[in-house]
C-alpha cells in the first residue's frame, strides 16, 4: 500500500491533497475516504498510506488511513489501555 504525506486539507470544504513517497504528484483526497472513528480529518505534513484510483479528473487517494491512527474498529484496544490506567483522565466529548 503506498505511503504519503497529506500536502493540504480544508475541513470546511472535506478535501484536500495527498503527495506520495517518492513522487511529485498531487492525489486528491476526500473526507469520505478517510478511515477512521470520529470526526475525519487530515493535517498537513500528517503520514498516511492509502490506495490510488484512477478518475475522469486525475488519480484520487482512497481508503486513507493516517499512520498515527488505528483503523476503525482497532480501537478498543487503547480504551481498554486507558480505562486500564490509574491516572485520571478527562470526560470525552461524545457525539450524538
Amino acid at each position: 500500500m503506498p505511503t504519503g504525506k497529506v500536502k493540504w486539507f480544508n475541513n470546511a470544504k472535506g478535501y484536500g491533497f495527498i503527495i506520495e513517497d517518492g513522487c511529485s504528484d498531487d492525489l486528491f483526497a476526500h473526507f469520505s475516504s478517510v478511515q477512521m472513528d470520529g470526526y475525519k480529518t487530515l493535517k498537513a505534513g500528517q503520514a498516511v498510506t492509502f490506495e490510488k484510483k484512477p478518475s475522469d479528473k486525475g488519480v484520487h487517494a482512497v481508503n486513507i488511513v493516517p499512520v498515527d491512527q488505528p483503523a476503525s474498529g482497532d480501537s478498543s484496544k487503547d480504551e481498554q489501555s486507558s480505562q486500564d490506567s490509574d491516572v485520571a483522565q478527562p470526560p470525552r466529548a461524545v457525539n450524538a
